[in-house]
């Protein structure tokens, strides 16, 4: 039995750790899905941001409601196989209990009917009533023949009395052992009656559960529709908030080049002079370095005041959840909470520190030549930055705070690293 007990307990073990394992699995692809969505409304106003968070709750609320309406049907059905069979054992308890109470009636009838009889014999023997008492008997006998007729007439009835007293014995330890049986049986149909209450019970709930998650289905796959219509409805403003975000990159990318133009064509003139004068004195020309085209290495500093930094969106093709066709993101999003402090990942000198629409408030960096290239950053959606057009600013020194302004779907750095005036991925620059 304890073999047993083992083996089944191990048996019921795996299926609710199956379960248990399952549900973590999809908790677990219910937060990645909530964190790649929330990454996936940067760029959209709070209006249809919040039209595709609500599509989504809906959307990943209606599996689970779905799973546990199946699970609370099958908690239903298994209340009501357990109530029914309560009740057949309740049913069989009342049925035994009215068959031994009408026993133990029929029982106590015979017994007083014994003890009457047992009752008369013994007033009739008390009062010496002839054909009693054994002695009258043998000395009124004639002769030896009706003596032994006489003897026989007084056994008869001594065995008759005994067969009374010992039917009425019996009857009684009967009616004794009836008594106690109907005492348990009455306990148990207690106990019965207890336990069908209780399994009833649990079907109610069982069926109220069930009957809430099937209205509650219903209106999610209203909502569903509705808010689907609704994403259908904003899809020209999803348009024009992508058209003035492209426009505003666009803008950034031509200032940037007229920067980088600039400080290009004042290098050169330095270097061209350098070359000059180091022709006049007779000596070698300094060697010029030219752009590599690319930065690598850790180059960066936690632009952050979460350590260690936690990147919620990486760089590169990200689908449009109202659009449905992929676009660049141009930068990694780095989870911080709202007016959270941000710093300078590396000196530099800051461009500008202004509103620039769907980036909202943005602070750009530049940080001159590394490895012949031009290298710059910005930091976007702050809620308010620190810094003004021309200061230089030291690694690790405040710049603004962290928010949700411009085109955003929650408070976040949105950090965006510029090669020779073109996006790059800051992952590798930020040693991540």
């Amino acid at each position: 039995m304890v073999i047993l007990a083992g083996t089944a307990g191990a048996g019921h073990a795996d299926p609710v750790d199956d379960r248990r394992a399952e549900a973590e699995r999809r908790s677990s692809a219910a937060d990645r899905r909530a964190e790649e969505l929330r990454a996936s409304i940067e760029g959209l106003s709070v209006q249809l941001s919040q039209a595709v968070l609500d599509l989504q709750a809906t959307q990943s609320r209606l599996p689970a409601a779905k799973a546990e309406l199946e699970e609370a049907r099958a908690t239903l059905e298994a209340a009501q196989r357990e109530a029914i069979i309560v009740a057949n054992r309740l049913q069989d308890a009342t049925e035994q209990r009215s068959s031994l109470t009408a026993t133990i009636a029929a029982d106590r009838a015979n017994a007083d009917e014994l003890r009457a009889a047992v009752g008369a014999m013994a007033r009739e023997a008390y009062r010496g009533a002839p054909g009693v008492s054994a002695l009258d008997v043998m000395l009124d006998a004639e002769d030896a023949s009706d003596f032994l007729d006489n003897a026989r007439l007084v056994d008869a009835a001594l065995r008759s009395q005994a067969r009374v007293l010992d039917d009425l014995r019996r009857v009684e330890a009967t009616n004794r052992n009836s008594e106690a049986r109907l005492g348990a049986v009455t306990d148990r149909v207690a106990e019965l009656k207890q336990e069908a209450e209780a399994k009833v019970a649990i079907a109610d709930e069982a069926r109220r559960v069930a009957q809430a998650r099937e209205d509650e289905i219903v209106r999610l796959i209203a909502d569903q529709t509705a808010r689907q219509n609704t994403i259908t409805a904003l899809k020209a403003q999803a348009e024009a908030e992508q058209a003035e975000i492209d426009a505003q990159r666009a803008a950034i990318e031509r200032e940037l080049a007229a920067i980088i133009a600039e400080q290009r064509a004042a290098r050169e003139a330095a270097e061209a002079a350098a070359r000059a004068a180091a022709e006049a004195a007779g000596q070698k020309p300094p060697p010029v370095e030219a752009p590599s085209g690319s930065v690598s290495g850790a180059v960066f500093g936690n632009p952050t005041s979460i350590n260690p930094m936690y990147v919620t969106s990486e760089y590169g093709m990200r689908l449009h959840p109202i659009l449905g066709y992929v676009r660049l993101h141009a930068g990694i999003d780095l989870r911080t909470g709202c007016d959270t402090a941000l710093y300078a990942p590396r000196d530099a000198t800051v461009v500008w520190s202004q509103w620039r629409n769907g980036f909202g408030n943005q602070v750009m960096l530049d940080y001159g030549t590394v490895d012949g290239n031009s290298l710059m950053s910005s930091s976007n959606h702050l809620t308010r930055s620190v810094v003004r057009a021309g200061q230089g600013v030291a690694k690790g020194q405040l710049i603004g705070y962290s928010g949700n302004t411009g085109l955003s779907g929650a408070c976040h750095l949105h950090f965006e690293v510029y090669v020779n005036g073109s996006t790059v991925n800051p992952r590798p620059l930020l040693g991540r």
